[in-house]
C-alpha cells in the first residue's frame, strides 16, 4: 500500500495534482466567496497545509538524495536561477510556493473586499489576475480598494 502511494508521488504527479487541485479553491473564491465551505477550505489553513505537505515531501526527497544545495544558485544571477530550475524538484518546490502564496493573496482579497463592502463582481477580475500573475492582481485590487475605502493606504 505505502509502496503504491510512494510510486504515485512522482514530480509529474505532484505537479498535476497540485496544479489542478488549486482550481476548485480559486473557483470557490470567485463564485462562493462568503460560503462556509469556502471559509473552511480557502480562508483557513487547509489549502496552505495541503500544499505544504507536498513542499515538505519534495524537500525531504531532496535531503534523502544528499544534494540539498545542488543547483541552488538563486542569488548568483539569472544564470544561477536558470540552473536552479533545471533541478526538477527545486522547480516544483518553487511552483508550490507560488501556488500557495497566490492562493493566500486571493483569500486575502476576498476577506478585505468584505471589509470594504466591495461587490463580488468587482473583485472577480483581480482574483483572476492574481491567479495568473500574482502581484498584478494585487495591485489591480488595491486600485479598486482605494475607491471603496475612500483612502490610500500602503500598509493596511
Amino acid at each position: 500500500m505505502i509502496n503504491n502511494l510512494l510510486s504515485f508521488l512522482t514530480n509529474e504527479n505532484i505537479y498535476l495534482v497540485t496544479n489542478w487541485g488549486v482550481i476548485p479553491f480559486w473557483l470557490m473564491l470567485i463564485f462562493i466567496p462568503n460560503n462556509p465551505i469556502t471559509n473552511f477550505f480557502v480562508q483557513s489553513v487547509v489549502a496552505p497545509l495541503l500544499l505544504a505537505i507536498g513542499y515538505a515531501y519534495l524537500s525531504y526527497n531532496i535531503f534523502l538524495e544528499g544534494n540539498i544545495f545542488d543547483g541552488f544558485e538563486l542569488y548568483y544571477g539569472i544564470d544561477g536561477l536558470y540552473s536552479m530550475f533545471a533541478n526538477e524538484s527545486l522547480l516544483l518546490i518553487f511552483w508550490l510556493h507560488f501556488l500557495s502564496i497566490s492562493l493566500f493573496a486571493g483569500a486575502w482579497i476576498v476577506r478585505d473586499s468584505k471589509k470594504y463592502l466591495i461587490p463580488k463582481i468587482i473583485t472577480i477580475p483581480s482574483l483572476i489576475l492574481t491567479y495568473f500573475s500574482g502581484p498584478i492582481g494585487l495591485v489591480f485590487y488595491w486600485f479598486i480598494r482605494i475607491f471603496f475605502a475612500k483612502k490610500i493606504s500602503f500598509n493596511d
